[in-house]
């Protein structure tokens, strides 16, 4: 029950073309005329459309592949502010927006607004975001689906807030695509970062950056390099998506990838999100039954609207609540993670910071509707344990 850091297990034909590449390709994209170098340009190119199709996308060309999420963000961010510029981001987003814009501000003098959260649910104003809008502000940068508490924040109002001031909306996905129905279009999206081995059931190493047409035009890249294409020029090609992907490609990776999001096709993403709701619903029953968890507190919201399948708790007597994550894998082979879960401002948010954080348990496909139950009553039997020995 650790999906959140990475999904498993990963569906059966994200091995087997991965395997197929390895034996039987084993070209390097763009690289060569030959046809195995055709084949592996072919394949990337389903991928950029298979992810285009699931986010609805307006151009594949636009999907860059990225390393992970946190090359995502970075992209995007270093991609879109200048010196001076203001950049909003809230008090819920993980290190990987907060990293790249605190060591901005020592760089380049960039000022930022993080917006608070709701201390009992974690959920963004809308109202609050559009209030600190100032003329200098270059980039609106929120993560959808919190890390820590599952929250959902109501991204297609801050989208229309941030389209109405042409202020680019920078959407961290790392724990909604492939989860929750996505739609840049509707919810006017400018750049979704996601990974590629969380809920699209990917790879490690693998996640993208989807970028709007036309705001690559804002865009400065971060690096270059060669890119197999335009090679009689010593400059990074301007066009899409050369222009964003220097290097050669993870494209044993990215096959892997493509296999796992034509799966989630296959089953819709909207099947996928209903089972997920059950988990949650199943979740919420369990950890409201206060008879049976005596000192157990979850964070944000406390019903099924606005959360993914994110759960974080604290139980009394747990001082350090990876204690609780070794007992739950040592007595119930139930596997947490425990900490911080690199989001130090939502700990802060739910006053959990300096409490060494919460006990996190994060929900894929492949998890059932028993299987959360069995995560409940084992919560239940530790949380009775404790209670007696500390009555004792």
């Amino acid at each position: 029950m650790d999906n959140a850091a990475t999904s498993f297990p990963k569906p059966p034909a994200v091995i087997g073309a991965m395997s197929r590449f390895a034996t039987q390709v084993g070209a390097s994209p763009g690289r060569g005329a030959y046809a195995q170098a055709q084949e592996a340009g072919q394949l990337l190119h389903q991928c950029r459309e298979r992810i285009n199709t699931l986010i609805h996308g307006e151009n594949p060309e636009h999907v860059v592949f990225t390393l992970n999420t946190t090359d995502a963000l970075n992209m995007a961010i270093r991609g879109l502010v200048q010196p001076g510029d203001h950049v909003i981001t809230t008090w819920l987003d993980h290190n990987s927006v907060l990293r790249p814009l605190n060591a901005l501000i020592d760089q380049i003098g960039l000022e930022q607004t993080r917006v608070p959260c709701d201390p009992r649910t974690g959920l963004v104003d809308p109202d609050d975001i559009a209030k600190t809008i100032t003329p200098r502000t270059k980039l609106i940068a929120v993560v959808h689906g919190s890390n820590v508490t599952g929250t959902l924040q109501p991204i297609a109002e801050i989208g229309r807030i941030a389209r109405q001031h042409d202020i680019p909306l920078l959407v961290d996905a790392a724990q909604t695509v492939g989860h929750v129905p996505i739609d840049v279009q509707a919810d006017c999206i400018d750049l979704l970062a996601f990974p590629g081995h969380k809920g699209l059931l990917g790879p490690l190493g693998t996640g993208g950056l989807y970028i709007r047409p036309g705001v690559e035009k804002r865009m400065q890249t971060y690096r270059e390099g060669g890119t197999g294409s335009a090679s009689d020029s010593d400059t990074q090609p301007t066009f899409m998506p050369d222009r964003f992907e220097p290097g050669s490609h993870n494209a044993i990776g990215i096959v892997g990838l493509s296999e796992a999001v034509a799966w989630i096709l296959d089953q819709t993403v909207q099947k996928l999100w209903r089972h997920e709701q059950s988990l949650i619903r199943a979740m919420i029953a369990g950890l409201s039954d206060t008879g049976q968890m005596p000192g157990l507190t979850y964070y944000g919201p406390q019903g099924v609207k606005d959360r993914c399948g994110v759960f974080s708790v604290r139980v009394e007597g747990f001082n350090d609540p990876q204690a609780l994550s070794d007992l739950l894998e040592r007595e119930y082979g139930i596997l947490t993670r425990s900490g911080i879960h690199c989001a130090p401002l939502a700990h802060k948010t739910f006053g959990t910071h300096a409490l060494g954080g919460m006990t996190r348990f994060s929900f894929g496909p492949f998890l059932t509707v028993q299987e959360v139950q069995y995560a409940c009553d084992a919560l239940g039997q530790v949380c009775h344990k404790h209670a007696v020995a500390v009555g004792a």
